[in-house]
């Protein structure tokens, strides 16, 4: 009899399962702190110490310093655009065509399509979910919201920010996780200390808002003058731990920002940087991760949302603005980080939380929820102008899943592989978790249920 982890395993890798047999199943800006004193900021302790359980079996590929992940919110068509299923549906002017192995829609996405040289095209991936809000969550967390401690999961972007904690500099400045133009379904720090929650930032031409006072620096800095009388007789109070210290750092942390030059000038742009990057929100969020990371002040994770993609109706009237849109921003994006040489050293990952249903359109002429999805790769050394598996004639499943696991590609998977390009153990187990548990940093990876992509630098 088999063991119930090779069964699951089993259940999962099967992949002409169809979607109805396979397993169905808060957050706070950096700012947001700064005026809660001692008492406020005791809400946002966590269990301390960190403790670690000791993994040795695996090794990281630690090819990336930096990692950029673009959420595609909303669940754009796979079968229209990073695997393209062409049919009577499909519209003359995407002026289909084949670069390599890879089928492209040249007409949709022009300058994508003079750079698939340096990307990689997963098209064995597929979704746990169907939900928007749950997929989302979901996609940021690597794990499943509902289990026993989703509620509580940390974001990636969180887990590599602490991961990298200890290699942070005396010049940088600004937060580990960046946030860029995130909506309502951003996930942060989880249980882990608000020092690893994302920096929300919405990009705007004259650089990072709320970073002055409105009575100048002396009277901000007279202002923490007062919050230490008010507050360091409670610091002397053992019952409160190391709460004093973490919120000194946090205050210390935000108050570099401010009144910054070098903060200023990586969070602006002018009006020709953003023509380049397409003139749009996404674009703009492009072109500050660019700067962000030219100017080396300690960001290591940077999450870019770009919403729109729920095209239940008017597909073709939608999509080519939407991939317009995003095909000026990340292909800039590519330049940007080739011409820096800092795209050796950024994996850039590109997925939303699932796919939309395949062959002729609905007849609202669009596409609805769908399990099968796709991800994009770039940067960090990946070997680019390929696709790692191939879908049936219709998209509508994996026939070939092109990896060592001979299965889909889940988000678990995903999420290792960010971890192992990072330098990062997937298989870490924390054992500081306020349920006591034991968070995986990726659920099952110590039984090598989930895994990196590897073949990706292969």
């Amino acid at each position: 009899m088999s063991h119930p982890w090779e069964r699951f395993r089993n259940k999962i890798s099967h992949p002409h399962q169809p979607f109805w047999e396979r397993p169905a199943l808060s957050r706070r800006s950096f700012f947001q702190v700064l005026g809660t004193g001692i008492t406020g900021y005791a809400l946002y302790h966590t269990a301390r110490p960190l403790q670690l359980l000791a993994q040795s079996s695996v090794v990281p590929l630690n090819t990336a310093k930096n990692c950029i992940f673009i959420l595609l919110a909303g669940a754009p068509s796979h079968t229209d655009t990073f695997d393209l299923k062409e049919g009577p549906w499909t519209p003359g002017e995407w002026n289909p065509a084949s670069y390599g192995e890879i089928r492209f829609p040249q007409g949709l996405m022009p300058n994508l399509a003079e750079r698939l040289g340096e990307i990689v095209i997963v098209r064995s991936m597929r979704a746990w979910a169907l939900v928007h809000s749950l997929a989302q969550t979901w996609t940021q967390i690597g794990r499943s919201p509902a289990s026993a401690l989703g509620s509580i999961a940390p974001n990636m972007g969180s887990i590599v920010a602490l991961e990298k904690a200890a290699e942070r500099k005396e010049g940088d400045i600004l937060p580990g996780f960046l946030s860029l133009n995130a909506g309502g379904s951003q996930v942060g720090a989880g249980y882990l200390p608000v020092t690893f929650a994302p920096f929300r930032v919405q990009p705007n031409a004259t650089g990072l808002r709320n970073t002055t006072h409105p009575d100048g620096k002396a009277r901000w800095e007279r202002r923490r003058q007062v919050l230490h009388v008010l507050d360091d007789p409670l610091r002397k109070n053992s019952l409160w731990g190391d709460l004093p210290q973490d919120m000194d750092q946090h205050y210390d942390a935000a108050s570099k920002l401010m009144y910054n030059d070098s903060v200023q000038t990586a969070f602006s742009f002018t009006g020709e940087e953003r023509s380049a990057f397409g003139d749009s929100s996404f674009g703009d969020a492009c072109l500050i991760a660019a700067k962000i990371l030219q100017a080396g002040l300690g960001t290591r994770f940077i999450q870019i949302t770009m919403s729109g993609w729920d095209n239940h109706a008017n597909l073709y009237g939608t999509i080519p603005g939407l991939a317009g849109t995003f095909d000026n921003g990340f292909s800039a994006l590519l330049d940007g980080l080739r011409q820096s040489s800092l795209l050796q050293d950024t994996l850039i990952v590109v997925a939303g939380e699932f796919g939309r249903t395949v062959g002729p359109l609905n007849s609202r002429q669009g596409r609805d929820h769908y399990l099968q999805q796709f991800a994009v790769f770039a940067g960090a050394g990946v070997h680019g102008g390929r696709t790692i598996g191939e879908t049936d004639e219709t998209g509508a499943y994996t026939v070939e899943p092109g990896w060592s696991r001979r299965r889909d590609v889940r988000i678990e998977d995903i999420e290792a592989t960010i971890y192992s390009a990072m330098g990062i153990d997937w298989t870490t187990i924390r054992y500081d978790d306020p349920l006591n548990r034991g968070f995986e940093y990726v659920p099952y990876a110590n039984l090598d249920i989930y895994g990196p992509i590897h073949e990706l630098w292969q």
